[in-house]
């Protein structure tokens, strides 16, 4: 089923450029509209066209739709035309920067970068619950997951504050992966359970692996991340605790393919800890932080941001300097309310790894920012 859309409309550019308060480093709001912008999950990577051009997702005129804004010129233009508010956009791009997929409800939708053209790629089930999607690194498959609805049960609201987190968790709802070969639409349950499943991310690296995690609060999930053979259907624990409620969580692939980042706390103290691990649960390494945070991302193992948490409202920031990590550093301000998903900070470094993107409302709305990391890391005030 083909879809002509049309070109998109072209909105002037928003972007404005300051120096932050506290450090000085040149930062620049790409995004300024009486509504929320954002950019992709942070899981996602939203550069494409040689990085001069990024996906995100805006609420305007009433209606969510994806949008992208080349970096050069600041022009933004409008990629689809939905007329409907969403909670977010679960939005990927497919390995070579040409398209993109997102979920519509229980629809999956291609939409070809360069002429805009959709197509709708499957239809599941309505009565089932849709999470993020993920396209396999090979290009032919798409991956989601979707999970039995329980809202007729009791109240859930997880993008406006995680209202029915635990009981969701509490009660398994039967989730199911799914792989839908795009070209054909075609499904294929690879991995069923009774447990919460959310959180697919696909190896960038090896087609046949994936990341899933076990959905709900971290201390009291049962186990959080997990891999999955896509080919064997086997499931194994990734990262496992190493003391009662530890939490651990947020992970991510690293470019590579072979190594998962994260972060996570120690229940008991509050310690706060970033980390990677190998697919296969061998080479972690974890560095200790003594803050909360609410997000971690890391360019290699070499860098890596936190998002404070309040009262905390800053950027913080390492680097490794001859094999041992700095002391965290403060990068900005990003006074992030975190109120709702779509303002999140969700930093994440860019693909050059000198710039890192990030959500705030600190305005009042949700608007996207990107902040040149400095070429001289000591001059950044220790934490």
């Amino acid at each position: 089923m083909l879809q002509i859309m049309g070109k998109g409309k072209v909105w002037l550019p928003e972007w404005k450029q300051y120096k932050d308060r506290i450090t000085g480093v040149s930062i620049t709001q790409l995004t300024d509209y009486t509504g929320h912008s954002h950019h992709l999950y942070f899981t996602e990577n939203g550069w494409y066209d040689n990085d001069n051009k990024l996906l995100f997702c805006s609420d305007r005129e009433n209606k969510t739709n994806l949008f992208s804004i080349d970096i050069q010129s600041g022009e933004i233009v409008q990629l689809t035309d939905h007329d409907t508010t969403y909670g977010n956009l679960s939005t990927c791009l497919d390995t070579t920067g040409k398209k993109a997929y997102f979920r519509r409800r229980n629809q999956l939708i291609e939409i070809d970068l360069e002429n805009l053209n959709e197509r709708l790629i499957y239809e599941g089930p309505a009565d089932l619950v849709g999470g993020n999607i993920n396209c396999t690194t090979d290009g032919k498959s798409i991956i989601t997951c979707v999970h039995e609805d329980f809202s007729s049960k009791f109240t859930i609201d997880l993008k406006n504050g995680y209202v029915g987190h635990r009981k969701l968790m509490e009660s398994k709802p039967k989730s199911q992966i799914m792989e839908i070969d795009i070209e054909k639409g075609k499904e294929r349950v690879v991995h069923e359970e009774e447990n919460f499943i959310t959180h697919i991310n696909t190896s960038p690296k090896h087609s046949h692996l994936i990341t899933f995690c076990h959905e709900g609060p971290w201390q009291l999930v049962d186990h959080r991340i997990w891999g999955l053979n896509l080919k064997s259907g086997e499931a194994w624990k990734i990262r496992e605790r190493k003391r009662d409620h530890e939490m651990v969580g947020h992970e991510y692939w690293y470019p590579d393919g072979e190594h998962i980042g994260y972060h996570g706390f120690r229940q008991k103290n509050g310690t706060g800890f970033f980390g990677k691990i190998r697919y296969d649960n061998t080479a972690m390494e974890e560095v200790e932080f003594d803050f909360i945070n609410w997000h971690a991302h890391s360019f290699g193992f070499d860098k890596v941001v936190v998002d404070g948490r309040a009262p905390l409202h800053n950027l913080i920031v390492w680097q490794k300097e001859n094999g041992v990590f700095s002391k965290p550093k403060i990068l900005c301000e990003h006074r992030c309310s975190f109120h709702v998903q779509k303002v999140h900070a969700h930093p994440r470094f860019t693909p050059s790894g000198d710039k890192l993107l990030f959500t705030s409302d600190r305005n009042g709305y949700g608007n996207i920012y990107l902040v040149d990391l400095p070429t001289v890391f000591e001059q950044l005030p220790d934490y």
